[in-house]
């Protein structure tokens, strides 16, 4: 099914350097039916490269959607949002924070740094099936995003 944007397919670049938490939330949008690619950065440097498709990354494509994790090595979250939001190029993708932290500091800082959303991880399955679809209701069938 398509979405009423007109953008080819859905691509979410996941930040995170969790194995299994980028398992988990990838087999959930997999498994939501949907034409949705799940790109992934293990860290906030890697990610960088990614979206100013540097180097290995010179031919991905732009993600519509970023789920950044906050603790992360080399780069912290908040940095790589920092970076992003000032960014002329890439701070129109939509970030949102998806991590374990629910501290208010978190919260705070995050959305001061222009966060689109805040999401808490799900530590089972049914959890990330849950946020998956909703990630994609809201993002790719409601809102109209910007096309690059």
């Amino acid at each position: 099914m398509r979405h009423k944007n007109s953008i080819e397919s859905n691509t979410i670049l996941m930040i995170d350097d969790n194995p299994t938490d980028v398992l988990l939330i990838k087999e959930a949008f997999a498994l939501c039916g949907e034409n949705c690619e799940v790109y992934v950065a293990e860290d906030g440097v890697y990610a960088l490269e990614f979206l100013k498709q540097q180097g290995q990354y010179s031919h991905v494509p732009r993600p519509n959607i970023i789920l950044l994790d906050l603790n992360m090595p080399r780069k912290s979250g908040l940095e790589v949002l920092k970076e992003l939001k000032d960014d002329l190029d890439l701070r129109s993708i939509p970030v949102i924070i998806y991590t374990s932290s629910t501290t208010k500091e978190d919260v705070r800082s995050a959305y001061r740094s222009y966060a689109n959303g805040y999401i808490k991880k799900s530590a089972d399955f049914d959890g990330c099936i849950k946020i998956a679809k909703t990630i994609q209701y809201y993002w790719f069938f409601t809102s109209i995003l910007n096309e690059p």
